[in-house]
């Protein structure tokens, strides 16, 4: 493939080492650099086993990097103009992330085999030498009993499972233990419902619907059981699901932050309904994320409006640093209209590789961007990508995606006005879903190309999730074509205003305490209703709390409100006591109240000193009862009228129809 060293160059800043064969006959030149005391990036995945056994011989094999510039830049038809490209590629595997936490998985290899025929009991057969095998069929449970009696065979049917790979929790009714004295068919004893159990891993050939989201929990598998193919795939994973397994715990979650509930009124669920594992749970004010059994799509972080659940493999910071570099580069070494390919190592890397093998390769402009989880790019790294000068981005999923990708599709859904009501135009954002290399490079070449910014941003990202949004927004705003001040986005954006019928608002300010980030705040001089628009993420907290039901949630971004003041919603003027003229209340409201109990309520009709005792402040009106002797039930309360009453009232009117 033709190497442009010089356009490298100018967008990696570092020097630049050409070879032809540095895996071979000039494995020496590779040798002479790793020995250097200098960040080190190699152009060849293929053959990093071999560079990092080449360079631990230095004490160098951590500290390199390596990247692929072949499959995505160098094997295409548009090879003689990928040096930008393959800067871009270079500078952005040049940008390390700290690694994820991790999560410990035990498994001791107790498998619970799961299905309606003989299939099962073979699948017992294959795995019981390694395994401790148990077999469950579904009922009604004809088939022929086993020769030997090697497991436990039982009929049930399962009616609910949780749990992940180690730890599965079972409940199965209709359950009952097989009869060894069994002729024909397997006979079985007394059934009972609700029986529980627990094993490490699930192995389901039922052939019927998912017991849990499929390929998305570990230690659950599954395998049509008309197929000894799939049966026997399953059968050599679940072999190999016995010891201690690691996984990255994907989500980094900060209960202070969350806002899905406050005084038991639920608020923001947007991680419940995105989460496709079922990973997610309410735990009283805020949610719990089970890090054993999230499946790391990263949809709950892209949709968490308050920054509480965000991504850690890698964050968001390190994600937009990386794209940014990618992009700095790829300007710096001549290349125009770029295009963000964002796809997943698992579906998108095989996918390209096969187009430039055996096809075009990508266009010389479409730089791939490999993430986790495609799903887990947010807003903040879009408005980013846009405010650092590229043109389109483009979203890679398979053509029938392994779990529910519509986080992706609310993402571009917010993005979209977003930047339409900047000036950027439509078509800016797509989702390719496809399968097909063929497929991918013809959506590819067909999409309109679009001219970027005209003054790219180069902000370097620090800090949360939501810190780096508003960074990347402000940015992309101030980058526009048309910088508009307001833009209307739609229903669940995690951005927006309040707006309060003042009439009917009576300064409660029970929003004020529910409200999780402090964007409705009250005064402590007077009685008055402030907000902050910065820092309202559009829960609904405080409408769902609000006994008046007087506030509308107004989905919209302002780029103006982080610079703006407090704005006052509602004011109104304090009522002073009457005795010590301290302010306690709101005028309105008490005045309200006394005009309520004059002349309607027994215990304050035509008593004064008991109407000005609701004029004071709290440490008056103490007091000022203590003085008079106020007595509750002094006043003459009104008579109970009961049934008795009536009725004999009733006899008194009409002495003849007493009987009745």
């Amino acid at each position: 493939m033709p190497l442009d060293a010089d356009a490298i160059g100018r967008g990696c800043h570092g020097k630049v080492t050409a070879a032809a064969q540095l895996c071979g006959a000039e494995l020496s030149l590779f040798k002479a650099v790793a020995a250097e005391d200098a960040p080190l990036t190699v152009a060849c995945t293929q053959q990093a086993a071999l560079f990092s056994q080449v360079a631990a011989e230095n004490n160098r094999a951590n500290s390199i990097q390596f990247a692929n510039i072949r499959e995505t830049a160098g094997w295409s038809g548009d090879a003689d103009r990928a040096g930008p490209k393959m800067a871009a590629l270079l500078a952005a595997a040049a940008e390390v992330a700290a690694p994820a936490p991790m999560v410990r998985l035990e498994s001791d290899g107790i498998i619970l085999v799961y299905g309606r025929d003989e299939a099962a009991i073979e699948a017992g057969d294959l795995l019981k030498e390694h395994l401790d095998v148990t077999v469950l069929i579904a009922p009604p449970a004809v088939i022929a009993p086993p020769r030997h009696s090697d497991y436990p065979i039982a009929k049930g049917r399962i009616s609910s499972i949780k749990g992940h790979l180690g730890a599965f929790d079972l409940v199965v009714d209709e359950f009952a233990e097989a009869a060894p004295s069994s002729r024909r068919v397997l006979t079985f004893g007394p059934s009972r419902s609700n029986a529980r159990s627990t094993c490490d891993i699930v192995l389901d050939l039922t052939g019927g619907p998912a017991l849990l989201p499929a390929d998305l929990r570990d230690g659950y598998l599954r395998a049509d059981p008309g197929s000894p193919a799939a049966i026997l795939q399953a059968v050599l994973k679940a072999r190999d699901l016995v010891g201690t397994f690691e996984k990255p715990r994907f989500i980094t979650f900060d209960t202070g932050l969350c806002a899905h509930s406050r005084s038991k009124q639920t608020g923001c669920t947007r991680c419940l309904d995105s989460c496709p594992a079922g990973a997610i749970t309410p735990a009283g004010d805020h949610v719990a994320i089970d890090a054993e059994i999230c499946a790391g799509c990263g949809q709950c972080a892209t949709a968490c409006p308050t920054g509480a659940a965000s991504y850690a493999m890698p964050p968001e910071d390190a994600l937009v640093r990386k794209l940014r570099a990618m992009l700095l580069a790829y300007r710096q070494a001549g290349g125009e209209r770029a295009v963000v390919l964002v796809h997943d190592e698992s579906h998108g890397a095989p996918l390209i590789d096969a187009l430039a093998r055996f096809g075009d390769g990508l266009p010389a402009n479409v730089l791939p961007f490999a993430v986790n989880e495609v799903t887990q790019v947010g807003l903040e790294s879009i408005a980013a990508a846009f405010a650092y000068g590229v043109s389109a981005v483009r979203f890679l999923v398979r053509a029938k995606p392994r779990h529910d990708v519509s986080g992706l599709t609310r993402t571009i859904a917010l993005a979209d006005p977003i930047l339409t009501g900047l000036g950027f135009g439509p078509g800016r954002l797509s989702v390719i879903a496809t399968d097909d290399p063929d497929d991918l490079v013809g959506a590819l070449r067909a999409a309109p190309t679009h001219a970027p910014v005209s003054r790219p941003a180069s902000f370097r990202p620090v800090g949360r999730k939501r810190d780096v949004l508003r960074f990347a927004l402000a940015e992309l705003h101030r980058a526009a074509p048309v910088p508009v001040d307001v833009v209307p986005l739609p229903d669940g954006a995690p951005f927006g205003a309040i707006e309060v019928d003042t009439a009917g608002c009576t300064l409660c300010l029970s929003c004020v305490s529910v409200c999780p980030t402090s964007a409705l705040r009250d005064d402590p001089e007077r009685p008055a209703l402030r907000f902050v628009e910065d820092s309202c993420v559009q829960c609904g907290l405080c409408r769902t709390t609000c006994p008046e039901k007087v506030i509308t949630l107004v989905p919209q971004i302002d780029f103006r409100a982080s610079r703006a003041p407090t704005r006052v919603l509602k004011e109104e003027e304090p009522f002073c006591c009457i005795r010590c003229s301290k302010p306690f209340g709101v005028k309105s409201s008490i005045e309200r109240v006394v005009a309520k109990l004059e002349g309607q309520h027994w215990m304050y009709s035509g008593s004064k000193q008991r109407l000005d005792a609701i004029k004071m402040c709290g440490d008056c009106r103490v007091n000022f009862v203590a003085e008079q002797g106020f007595e509750s039930y002094s006043s003459p309360a009104p008579t109970v009228r009961t049934t008795d009453d009536y009725l004999r009232e009733q006899a008194e009117r009409d002495p003849d129809n007493r009987s009745s």
